[in-house]
């Protein structure tokens, strides 16, 4: 298991924001931001090479705000340094609206 820096963070999300077509397109998973923060949660997971007990679960199911916070508590738990994963990830909510 690794870190991951702030920058690695954003382009994981830049990357996932500037997909958002196709990634909807072939995940129908739920609402476009429930999809894209699918998205980035499965990135961090491959990115840091999270084993199964290391993955938040979602008890009671998933959703957008499920989601957002798996993905802040896995920012916290393996960032190389403290960031605002909360900021980065709102670029989603924007792009998920428009």
């Amino acid at each position: 298991m690794g870190k991951i820096s702030e920058r690695d963070f954003v382009r994981i999300v830049d990357g996932v924001v500037e997909d958002c077509e196709s990634i909807c397109r072939h995940n129908p998973i739920g609402t476009e931001e429930e999809t894209l923060l699918w998205m980035v949660m499965s990135c961090l997971i491959n990115f840091l090479g999270l084993s199964d007990n290391e993955i938040p679960c979602f008890p009671g199911g998933s959703t957008s705000s499920t989601y957002r916070q798996a993905i802040e508590f896995i920012a916290r738990e393996y960032g190389e340094t403290a960031f605002d994963a909360a900021t980065h990830l709102d670029k989603i909510r924007r792009g998920s609206t428009e």
